[in-house]
């Protein structure tokens, strides 16, 4: 460490919070693309430029990551992130060249903190939500699939409000959750295409001053080849240096999934509940104590765990949309938070996904036990409205408040005992159609 990162300890907020290795390594391929554009266009002595660009590589393998040292709550613009980069490479390429490499004039050439950190944070957000939380997201939903399945035809009792309600089916429950989450797997690829416009060649204030012209295209062909990423040279890159609007976006549909991940695992919990004084409708498998005081006790704590990290990635959009308001004129002020914020949230909704995946791999549904409850909800009357009536189904419910049998009670109003039979079959309880009116 040295010069800028040194310095930087005195005013940077000193939180511990650092840097994430994705994010590192975009800034180490950033710099390797440069260098080898800076060389190819003669700006950069050969033996320099390689020197420069056999440092970026280690800074991409992680070699240095413990010398990345500088706090996320720093300056702003992510000069901070940029010095501390450039320092590093500068020291390690001095030491392969034999010569002295400055950390501005060779490193940083052609670039400035303006371009750089906000086109490597949407690289390594790209890269994440690629190769880690789409991933993920497909095996949960595959996962949900399985189980709507194999457990498709299973009546489960219907509750709204937390009330009795109508019959309803496992395959309905899970279908909902794994349609709902083939519709964000959707949004999360159309959202994250969003991102592959980098502003690299804009320098300070996005006019691309101090740099060589075909700095741009060349830099962002050279990524391309460097990443695999289908990046873009951003056609206006003012508006990616000024705005992190992009980002914004990203990070609502990921505050979506994390809203669906917390309902998914809540209902699990619920139907998890007991045994003997709970819902009781499904098992889980866990090998791991529920209690330190009560023996035998289990718990469904990766669900815990996963409503917890969706609360928390809850309220990282509302950080990140609050980063993307800082900042005026020709610069977006918040771009570490926003990019540290984006990061974290794909890993922890990556993570999330993955572990509950794979504890719903063996859940067991308890049939007998939501055949009985379903059977026995005081809703089913309600397939009897279209027969004899919204307000006479309410009388009825009155008297089975009071104990006495639905076939009774309607043998008074008129229908015999053999109709309710086959109007109450559990088949057309959850099919479609007016039972109550068939002959």
């Amino acid at each position: 460490m040295s010069g800028y990162t040194e310095t930087s300890k005195s005013y940077f907020l000193e939180t511990g919070t650092k840097f994430p290795r994705p994010l590192i390594w975009a800034m180490g391929a950033v710099k390797l693309a440069a260098s080898l554009v800076n060389g190819e266009l003669g700006l950069l002595d050969e033996r320099v430029a390689e020197a420069i660009g056999r440092a970026s590589r280690e800074v991409m393998e992680g070699r240095w990551d413990d010398e990345v040292v500088v706090d996320v709550f720093g300056t702003g613009s992510g000069t901070g992130l940029n010095m501390n980069v450039n320092e590093i490479i500068a020291r390690r390429a001095s030491e392969i060249s034999g010569r002295e490499v400055h950390p501005n004039d060779h490193v940083n050439l052609g670039q400035s903190s303006n371009d750089v950190v906000p086109s490597a944070i949407r690289m390594a957000a790209y890269r994440e939500i690629g190769e880690r939380l789409l991933p993920a997201l497909e095996e949960l939903r595959e996962r949900l699939e399985s189980l709507g399945s194999r457990y498709g035809g299973i009546m489960r009792p219907g509750r709204t409000h937390l009330r009795d309600a109508l019959p309803t089916t496992f395959g309905q429950f899970f279908g909902s959750f794994s349609e709902e989450l083939r519709r964000m797997e959707h949004l999360v690829r159309n959202a994250s295409d969003l991102l592959l416009d980098v502003p690299l060649g804009g320098t300070a204030v996005g006019t691309g001053l101090n740099t060589h012209p075909e700095f741009p295209s060349r830099v962002v062909a050279r990524l391309r080849e460097i990443t695999g990423l289908p990046l873009r040279e951003e056609r206006v890159k003012s508006r990616s240096m000024r705005l992190v609007s992009d980002l914004v976006a990203v990070s609502g549909v990921l505050r979506t999934l994390a809203v669906d991940l917390h309902r998914l695992s809540q209902d699990i919990r619920l139907m998890f509940s007991g045994p003997a004084t709970g819902f009781n409708e499904i098992r889980l498998r866990i090998g791991l104590a529920g209690s330190s005081i009560m023996p035998g006790k289990v718990n469904p704590v990766t669900q815990e765990a996963v409503q917890m990290a969706s609360s928390h990635v809850i309220g990282l959009d509302a950080s990140l949309t609050s980063a993307g308001l800082l900042g005026e004129l020709e610069l977006s002020m918040g771009i570490p938070l926003a990019g540290w914020t984006l990061i974290r949230e794909v890993n922890l909704l990556s993570e999330a996904m993955s572990k509950l995946a794979r504890s719903l791999e063996e859940v067991e549904v308890n049939e007998r036990r939501c055949e009985e409850l379903a059977m026995s909800s005081r809703a089913l009357i309600t397939i009897l409205a279209p027969l004899i009536g919204y307000e006479r189904v309410g009388r009825l419910a009155e008297e089975l408040e009071k104990g006495r049998r639905v076939e009774d009670v309607l043998e008074e109003m008129g229908v015999d005992r053999e109709r309710v039979r086959r109007i109450l079959s559990k088949e057309r309880l959850i099919s479609p159609g007016f039972p109550a009116l068939d002959r």
